[in-house]
């Protein structure tokens, strides 16, 4: 699958600090990664409508740690999917008429039109479900054969639905930490069948569902015709991707369980134990009190606003006015703020002197090593641009260009 195109990334004197971020798993601030070569994944979009700022404000904080690890010296290796055939899309191209193939092409670009508009860095390994589809049939049928998955009879198929044995993985649990009822009321709320009979537990996840009428099927080998399930989908291609284990797991915090327990999972028994090692997770974007979802139909689109003539940037900015990891509302006057922030910011580098950029350059270093403290990074710039605006005895020559660059690089904020 082709990704957007990628933006331009400044180079900066010197190099940041290392990046540390809090583990949903632990939770513990931790250093997100400690080899040269720094790997994410962060889960993809299910495309059956644009791109909401729940979704902007996930792909902007991870983007963020790719720029972070960047210029602490890592190599980033990041990948992310795009679950281009799943239920929600199914059940809104039936409702609209469209071809759920369509319906998918459309939205996915419509999605990466938003990224490249945001500056978002493109992953370097991007795959859609339906092309990873072999690599899932042979996965799946490693579980099958490793007897860490088993078949649930479905009315007219020999071979039924494939399942996890999740009493197989001896470290379940370990990822959300949640206690047993918790996890099915969530299971049943976000896509599992924890009522389902046949099943040998309530929390097994469905790792390939049998062909049913009036549904895309594929070739499954052994498994008989049919698609994958949700989780195994992130497991084969964060594997395939990035080897095991990798680095961050990211995703918005309504993955954590059970989307990012059961992938983990399955990346354990497919690699004897290994997943990723940081699960990371941003916080709920909502409405006028709500979370914000397309289930709700409460949605800010991106493509909307750029449609109404906001600058992206300034919703970039709106978005890391916020810690990557609260859960906070989308506001009018919080755009209106960024707006704002953003003239402030071009007017105050728009000369050829200014105050010194070197302690700026420092601070926004640090506060985003310090678990992606963005606030705290725009307030790094805030003063400098109140600095330069108010005019400075002493000007440093080249001062604008410096600020200029380290908002791009880090912060993904053109000037």
């Amino acid at each position: 699958m082709l990704t957007w195109p990628p933006p331009h990334v400044p180079a900066l004197p010197g190099t940041g600090d290392p990046v540390r971020v809090l583990d949903s798993s632990t939770g513990q601030v931790v250093v997100a990664a400690t080899r040269t070569e720094a790997t994410l994944y962060v889960c993809g979009i299910t495309p059956y409508d644009a791109t909401h700022m729940g979704h902007a404000a996930t792909y902007v904080a991870f983007d963020v740690l790719g720029r972070a690890w960047r210029d602490a010296g890592h190599t980033v290796r990041y990948a992310s999917n795009v679950t281009d055939v799943d239920d929600p899309l199914l059940e809104r191209a039936a409702a609209t008429g469209v071809d759920w193939r369509d319906l998918a092409q459309s939205q996915t670009a419509l999605y990466a039109e938003d990224m490249a508009a945001l500056a978002v860095i493109p992953p370097d390994a991007y795959s859609g479900v339906v092309e990873a589809i072999p690599a899932v049939v042979e996965a799946v049928e490693k579980l099958l054969a490793a007897g860490a998955a088993y078949r649930v009879p479905t009315e007219g198929h020999e071979l039924g639905d494939v399942y996890a044995d999740l009493s197989a993985d001896v470290s379940f649990g370990k990822v959300a930490g949640l206690e047993d009822d918790l996890m099915r009321t969530l299971s049943a709320e976000r896509g599992g069948d924890p009522g389902r009979h046949g099943k040998r537990a309530p929390l097994d996840p469905l790792l390939w569902r049998r062909a049913r009428d009036g549904e895309p099927a594929w070739d499954g080998g052994s498994l008989g015709a049919g698609r994958p399930g949700w989780h195994i989908e992130c497991a084969v291609i964060a594997r395939d991707a990035l080897g095991l284990p990798f680095d961050v797991e990211g995703g918005g915090s309504d993955l954590l369980f059970p989307h990012h327990e059961m992938s983990t999972s399955h990346a354990r028994l497919l690699d004897a134990g290994h997943g990723a090692r940081v699960h990371v997770h941003t916080g709920m974007v909502g409405l006028d009190g709500h979370k914000m979802s397309k289930s709700l139909g409460n949605l800010v689109l991106v493509s909307r606003l750029r449609e109404q003539g906001v600058d992206p940037m300034a919703i970039r900015l709106a978005i890391l006015a916020h810690r990557y990891r609260d859960d906070w509302d989308w506001t009018d006057a919080g755009l209106v703020e960024a707006r704002e922030r953003l003239e402030r910011w071009r007017d105050a580098v728009s000369g050829n002197g200014g105050p010194d950029p070197d302690a700026a350059l420092a601070a926004v270093r640090a506060a985003l090593a310090d678990d992606l403290d963005t606030p705290s990074a725009l307030a790094v710039v805030d003063a400098w641009a109140a600095l330069s605006l108010a005019g400075t005895a002493d000007p440093v020559e080249g001062a604008p260009g410096v600020i200029a660059r380290t908002v791009d690089a880090l912060l993904g904020i053109r000037l």
